[in-house]
């Protein structure tokens, strides 16, 4: 779905198909990576908790609103996830603007 949708946005291929490689590669700004160290650490709780380190490199790059924001987006997403999980929907039927207001 959200490649769908940044790919209508303009975004490049090369950036989607290493965004999973993002620490590896220079395509990436530091707010960037910033905020991708930050939904990587929102969701992968494993550790009990947000490392002092990606916090700080977050509140480096974001205002208050935005790590609010930020965090909104990640967590909201996350729900999203769950819930396709838990009713088994299956992936790649979404079609670009579908579920625009």
């Amino acid at each position: 779905m959200h490649s769908k949708d940044l790919r209508a946005a303009g975004e490049t291929e090369q950036r989607l198909y290493v965004l999973d490689a993002w620490r590896e590669t220079a395509l990436y700004s530091d707010r960037e990576r910033a905020a991708l160290a930050w939904a990587e650490a929102v969701t992968k709780i494993t550790g009990g908790q947000v490392s002092d380190d990606v916090y700080e490199e977050a509140i480096r790059r974001f205002s208050e609103q935005e790590m609010i924001d930020l965090t909104l987006a990640v967590t909201t997403i996350n729900t999203y996830n769950r819930i396709n999980i838990a009713f088994a929907v299956q992936g790649g039927s979404y079609q670009v603007g579908q579920h625009s207001g």
